[in-house]
């Protein structure tokens, strides 16, 4: 095909296909790279940052390149890159083949090693991240987990945790709040951990005069509260 073929060839048709093409391209690589290569940053915006950054500079430094082939291409993987994030906001399933999933790494002490396997870091890259969090034993952390944009966030077993007034007269065990609805879609695996069942969150919401289609999230914490927030 032509537009795989060097630049003086190429037309806007052949510009804009070869944007898309390397567009998708570099989000599979990125993708099969994992985690750690694009740490900070979203997928589509380390791809876009990779991608832009080649395209503009290549005119720039090559007196013999025009600058029509930046300006289609950037023009292209602009609203590729905009398309990418409606897509990611309105199509849960698109949202969660492009952003990687939470991956707990460490769970009351315990390093979990098939969690280090599938965020593709090594016990030294996990070590020193918790070094950075000023944590010295891995035993004093209740919950670790390594989040889709490449950083680690841990919670403290609460007996590790720095006293204040209102952690003084609180005891029991770390607990994250579990995630019961998103986005008008209630987890039915989380209902089941903490034995409850579809009717007894739908006559919670009726207390609260609403119902699952108004819920944008509704969490339940290790106290027995049921949180909710409502589309505005």
């Amino acid at each position: 095909m032509d537009f795989f073929q060097n630049q003086e060839a190429l037309t806007t048709v052949g510009w804009t296909l070869r944007a898309v093409t390397a567009f998708l391209f570099l989000v599979i690589v990125a993708k099969v790279m994992g985690q750690r290569t694009i740490s900070q940053l979203r997928l589509l915006d380390f791809v876009m940052a990779l991608v832009i950054g080649n395209i503009i500079a290549h005119p720039l430094s090559d007196p013999r390149l025009g600058l029509k082939g930046s300006i289609v291409t950037t023009s292209v993987l602009v609203i590729l890159y905009l398309g990418g994030i409606l897509m990611t906001l309105k199509w849960p399933g698109f949202r969660k083949w492009m952003n990687h999933q939470p991956i707990t790494l460490i769970r009351d002490g315990v390093i979990l090693y098939t969690g280090l396997k599938k965020a593709r870091i090594s016990i030294d890259v996990l070590l020193e991240e918790l070094r950075e969090e000023k944590i010295e034993d891995v035993t004093k952390v209740a919950l670790a987990i390594w989040e889709a944009d490449g950083k680690l966030s841990v919670f403290l077993d609460p007996k590790y945790q720095p006293l204040t007034p209102s952690s003084s007269t609180e005891t029991g065990v770390f607990s994250l709040p579990k995630i019961i609805i998103k986005e008008r879609k209630i987890n039915f695996k989380e209902l089941a951990r903490i034995h409850k069942d579809e009717q007894w969150l739908i006559s919670q919401l009726k207390h609260c005069q609403t119902d699952v289609k108004n819920v944008l999230l509704a969490t339940y914490d290790g106290k027995g509260n049921l949180k909710f927030f409502l589309y505005k």
